[in-house]
């Protein structure tokens, strides 16, 4: 079935000086204008398109990409405010409207909020809504510890940060474990600790197995041959320094520069890591 709010790949069906119509099955044909056709295109190609409502709420396809569809969170910024609502910049012309009474606070123009997009099934339209918790997913989380996830920053607690998880669930990243700088709405990789027994999801940033630590020991392999064979970090260098510099955590480190002594490759100093032989 094909909706609004989502990525196709439809066809070409006919062509008019203003542009071409593509087969959306149940939704009829759709014109997508001119501007966005490209070049050579045929009756008979597919051509990838993402479909919403324009301005007079007829479906209508764009090739640019919008920041979210239906379906998912983003962190978009206002561009505009009425009485009734607001407008965000999705990355398409006609911006995304979120309703007044869908702000967990008053929207300002200029400022960035995390929203989830979603169809209004009174009028069947595309719009945002900054009250997010009642979309996720309430259901039991069926992730596997160490499964790769993509993650949303969401907000700072006392115990660290909130991330939704895929699309779906709360998660949290334990200060302790953050070593860089997170941003409110920040898309980012991660990793599942641990589901917990009452249903809460514990999150990493970095992995840790052996495929992760082997990909940190090239690093500090790859960092010591383009220094000379010395790098001035050890196991009591500070957690915020080995991260500025190599982009790990200091449990990371250490566990990698471990290996890499064990295999003869490096030795440990009080000023550093050295090559052997270097």
């Amino acid at each position: 079935m094909i909706d609004i709010g989502n990525h196709y790949s439809l066809e070409i069906v006919k062509e008019v000086s203003f542009g071409v119509y593509l087969n959306a099955l149940e939704l009829g044909q759709v014109l997508l204008p001119k501007k966005y056709v490209p070049a050579d295109s045929q009756v008979g190609d597919k051509i990838e398109v993402f479909l919403y409502l324009d301005s007079e709420d007829v479906v209508i396809a764009t090739t640019q990409k919008p920041k979210a569809q239906v379906g998912e969170f983003a962190f978009l910024k206002a561009v505009a405010t009425n009485k009734v609502g607001a407008f965000l910049d999705w990355g398409l012309e006609k911006d995304l409207f979120l309703p007044f009474g869908e702000q967990k606070r008053p929207v300002e123009e200029g400022f960035s909020y995390l929203v989830y997009v979603h169809i209004n099934h009174v009028d069947e339209r595309i719009v945002a809504s900054a009250k997010v918790d009642k979309f996720l997913d309430k259901t039991e989380p069926k992730y596997r510890k160490g499964e790769q996830v993509s993650l949303i920053i969401g907000g700072q607690t006392d115990l660290g940060y909130k991330a939704i998880i895929n699309n779906s669930h709360w998660g949290v990243i334990y200060k302790n474990e953050v070593f860089k700088k997170l941003r409110f709405g920040q898309s980012i990789t991660g990793y599942i600790k641990q589901v917990r027994s009452d249903g809460k999801i514990d999150l990493v940033l970095q992995q840790g197995g052996k495929a992760e630590l082997d990909k940190h020991a090239m690093l500090i392999l790859s960092r010591l041959n383009k220094a000379n064979g010395f790098l001035p970090l050890n196991d009591k260098t500070d957690a915020n320094v080995i991260y500025d510099q190599l982009g790990m955590s200091k449990k990371a480190f250490k566990k990698s520069i471990g290996g890499l002594f064990k295999a003869q490759k490096i030795t440990i100093e009080t000023d550093g890591i050295h090559l052997t032989g270097s």
